[in-house]
């Protein structure tokens, strides 16, 4: 199996702080706008070096969004940026309304998601937001697993025209990925490759599926490691030609199963090729107070779920 290297945890919402002062740096279009936030999302050194570019618009995040699709009339490239709760749930219908269906060139930035947020509890830890915006036709879907990752994909999507939402975390988690990598959107990144089961992961999972991968292959297990960081539009052809290999997937995220990328992967292979799937995600259920490895431990959203998943899909092959 490839080996993958810590090169040292950091958190993926650093790497959308280091992402954005870069492009502040290269395009003059980008701007940002937080909804009282700035030090959570790490936008400190682009409003440093561009203050003019920068928008404070306090605890007012609808308004944030109604401005953010104004601005884009006028050739900016609008950032927000606020916790993925507060940049979804509570401001659906500006999104859907100013956004999505004006087909607005806003990338709506969303730091803290799922129940890694940790301590601040189940009011905070949104685990439906991915399904909330891939429903929106012509959102682009993202959820980025490292700070290598999440820079990366910050970059690119100022060069993509049309409303995107990015999905990032609080925690410091394994940055793995290369610092040079080129980031396509919609394109899976195939981490390991196997022939007994498909693992697709997406967001922090990425990093736990990839330690299960190795536990299972001491078990005598060939797992193949499909990193999916595009939710929308999913990257059908990989997930298809690696099922047709193994016979059998498991998909891992940090969200609700219901409406996450497992559903999206389950209703591709429905028409196209059945295939059979476990779960590695939230069961219909809001999350808690607690530390990030409490509750990714007690809802299984780590190595050891991730393995129990394999065990049990690959009886169903």
């Amino acid at each position: 199996m490839k080996k993958y290297i810590d090169q040292g945890k950091n958190d993926t919402r650093s790497g959308f702080g280091a992402g954005l002062a870069e492009l502040g740096r290269t395009n003059p279009n980008v701007v940002a706008l937080c909804a009282d936030l700035v030090g959570s999302l790490k936008m400190e050194k682009f409003i440093e070096e561009n203050p003019e570019r920068f928008f404070q618009i306090g605890i007012a995040e609808a308004n944030m969004m109604g401005i953010a699709a104004g601005l884009t009339i006028g050739g900016k490239i609008p950032f927000t940026g606020t916790f993925a709760n507060f940049s979804t749930g509570r401001v659906y219908d500006q999104i859907r309304q100013s956004i999505a269906y004006s087909d607005k060139n806003v990338k709506i930035c969303a730091s803290h998601a799922g129940v890694t947020l940790g301590e601040d509890g189940a009011t905070h830890q949104i685990l439906e937001d991915l399904g909330l915006m891939k429903m929106l036709p012509g959102m682009t879907v993202i959820n980025t697993c490292d700070y290598n990752q999440t820079k990366a994909a910050t970059i690119a999507i100022a060069e993509h025209h049309g409303p995107v939402y990015l999905r990032f975390g609080r925690p410091k988690v394994a940055n793995f990925t290369p610092v040079d990598q080129k980031f396509e959107i919609g394109k899976a990144v195939m981490l390991n490759e196997g022939t007994d089961v498909t693992i697709v992961a997406t967001g922090h999972l990425v990093w736990e599926a990839l330690i299960a991968a190795e536990n299972l292959e001491k078990q005598g297990i060939s797992a193949e490691v499909i990193n999916i960081h595009t939710i929308k539009p999913l990257d059908g052809e990989a997930v298809l030609k690696s099922v047709k290999k193994t016979g059998c997937i498991v998909t891992a995220e940090e969200h609700n199963y219901l409406g996450g990328l497992g559903e999206s992967i389950s209703g591709f292979l429905a028409t196209t090729h059945p295939t059979p799937q476990e779960f590695v995600a939230t069961k219909d259920t809001f999350g808690e107070s607690g530390t990030p490895e409490q509750l990714m431990d007690k809802y299984g959203l780590n190595n050891k779920a991730i393995e129990n998943a394999v065990v049990s899909v690959l009886k169903r092959k």
